[in-house]
């Protein structure tokens, strides 16, 4: 028996479920190639609050409607959701089909914009989900959510701070058909200069297709903090109070502890098989190898030359370039990128590491 695929944007921490589906992972609907994306909240957390992972989507069956703060080393940022809640994790597929369309024409050489124009039905394929109704309903309200999320963050450089806020969507247009069905035909979305910004600066992830199929939000919200992480490193250690913050999930920690059994019991998520030692509640995920394999095989296996690694010194003093270079190395084969002038690409590289870290 299959049990009933969840709605498209219908957002539940379901780890609080007592039921176990028979199969961990939803039907694989719609065969596709592996996807291209971005994680749009790494995109500028990652370099800004180091060794953090903040939970910008909701997990919540109900709406959310508090503001969300986080901060570290003087670092601060706000999540402002709008009368109708918080973005959810679903609504964040949304995104993830914007980003993976802008990127196909990036790879391309093609002209990009912020402006993109979605086929209703293809994201609701792109994202493994049905395409009844309700799900063109549901795609409605998704959007209204993203447009009402707002961000608010300082940014410390030096001795000045400066303060930013946008959104996640700038504006959204949306065309239905007449009739007694009214189904929506397609819909437009201006994505917000930081969201493009993003993007157009390759800050981008490579997530495994079946990150669609994963039944519950909080297992999404897992894995993403897995690929951000542990990447490619052969194994990385959580503990299980510190993983449940990260997620951002509601749930009681006796219950978090239940799902994260049933994750390891099961072991259905992707990239990564995930173990729990129960004595000392520590959560390991180790790396399958499939992630690492495909940036293994895109990765730029060309050679710097000595001048490179100087300059590169001088850019980012203090640092171990060797240790960036792994880094921008590994960086280049999740994002499928060739660089022409390698040296000056990596030179560049280190220097906007140094400007977002500072010394080492």
């Amino acid at each position: 028996m299959v049990t009933e695929t969840p709605n498209l944007f219908d957002h539940a921490d379901t780890a609080v479920e007592k039921a176990k589906p028979v199969d961990p992972l939803m039907p694989d609907r719609h065969p596709q190639h592996d996807l291209f994306i971005c994680d749009v909240a790494d995109a500028v957390l990652k370099d800004m609050m180091a060794h953090m992972e903040h939970p910008f989507y909701s997990l919540s069956k109900k709406p959310e409607v508090n503001i969300r703060r986080y901060e570290h080393n003087g670092n601060w940022i706000e999540i402002t959701p709008s009368v109708k809640g918080l973005a959810t994790i679903y609504d964040k597929d949304i995104l993830i089909y914007c980003i993976s369309q802008i990127m196909a024409k990036l790879k391309y050489g093609e002209e990009v914009s912020p402006r993109v124009r979605i086929n209703s039905r293809d994201l609701l394929v792109f994202t493994n989900r049905g395409t009844a109704g309700k799900d063109y309903a549901a795609l409605v309200e998704a959007i209204d959510r993203l447009a009402g999320t707002r961000i608010s963050t300082n940014i410390q450089t030096g001795d000045e701070e400066q303060y930013d806020t946008f959104g996640l969507i700038d504006t959204a247009s949306i065309r239905r058909k007449h009739g007694l069905d009214g189904r929506l035909l397609w819909c437009e979305v201006k994505l917000s200069d930081w969201v493009f910004n993003a993007i157009r600066s390759h800050e981008v992830l490579t997530l495994h297709r079946d990150y669609f199929r994963l039944r519950k939000p909080v297992e999404r919200r897992v894995y993403e903090i897995a690929r951000k992480h542990c990447g490619s490193q052969d194994n990385w250690k959580i503990g299980l109070s510190n993983l449940l913050k990260k997620t951002g999930s509601q749930s009681p920690l006796k219950r978090f502890r239940e799902m994260i059994r049933d994750l390891a019991a099961y072991d259905h998520l992707p990239d990564y098989s995930v173990t729990f030692d129960p004595d000392s509640d520590m959560v390991t995920f180790l790396n399958r190898g499939t992630m690492h394999q495909l940036v293994e095989d895109q990765s730029w296996r060309g050679h710097l030359d000595a001048e490179a690694y100087h300059d590169a010194r001088l850019v980012a003093p203090g640092w171990d370039v060797r240790m960036i270079e792994y880094a921008w190395r590994e960086w280049l084969g999740e994002n499928e990128i060739e660089p022409k002038h390698p040296a000056k690409h990596f030179i560049k590289f280190c220097k906007s590491w140094y400007e977002k870290r500072g010394p080492a």
